[in-house]
Order: C-alpha cells, then sequence, then structure tokens
C-alpha cells in the first residue's frame, strides 16, 4: 500500500503523530509520503519538547526512506527557504502523491 499524509498543522502533537503514522506504515513494508502543507510547512521551526522530539521521527522516518515534501508557496509565504528537511514542491506533486496514494490522510 502507499500512504499519502498531508500535514496542515504545526501542533506538535499532530506532527508527532503524523510522522509516527508514517513510520508504521514503512516498518508493515508500505510506502508512505508527506506533504507539508499550510501550518505543515513551519515543521522545520518545531522544538522538540519532553513528549514529542519531532526531529527524531522526522531522521527515522526518512531513514526507512519515506518522501517528504513540503508547498513552496507555503514555505514563501513564510518568508522561509528550502532547507535541508525536505526540498519544495508544488500543488502538481502534491496531485501526484494523492492520484498515485492507495490512501490518504490528513493532519
Amino acid at each position: 500500500m502507499k500512504l499519502g499524509i498531508i500535514l496542515q498543522s504545526n501542533n506538535p502533537e499532530h506532527v508527532w503523530n503524523a510522522f509516527r503514522l508514517g513510520i508504521t506504515a514503512l516498518k508493515a513494508g508500505n510506502q508512505a509520503s508527506v506533504f507539508l502543507l499550510s501550518e505543515g510547512s513551519e515543521l522545520d521551526t518545531i522544538i522538540d519538547t519532553t513528549n514529542f522530539d519531532i526531529s527524531v521521527k522526522v531522521a527515522e522516518f526518512k531513514a526507512l526512506k519515506g518522501e517528504l515534501l513540503v508547498c513552496g508557496t507555503c514555505i514563501k509565504m513564510r518568508h522561509h527557504e528550502e532547507n535541508a528537511v525536505c526540498p519544495i514542491s508544488t500543488m502538481a506533486d502534491l496531485l501526484a502523491m494523492i492520484e498515485t496514494s492507495d490512501k490518504v490522510v490528513t493532519f
């Protein structure tokens, strides 16, 4: 199965759970992609806390070969630039993720 995850939140608990789901899917032998949209494009600014080790989850997701993309328009609106976390993408890339995924969930 190919799982598409659309992450529109910068709430640490939402982000943490989205990546936990992606990691679980990858460990079960599935494919998983996360597309950061809206406030989700702020992923690189979210600070780890005692309860939510987001940087650890993102690193594990990427190590398991999960695909991570960020909306270029969303990141530019926030005056951010492309970073080491993930490449800038487009709505066409989001559409392609949706079209090729067996299931799509939104956080």
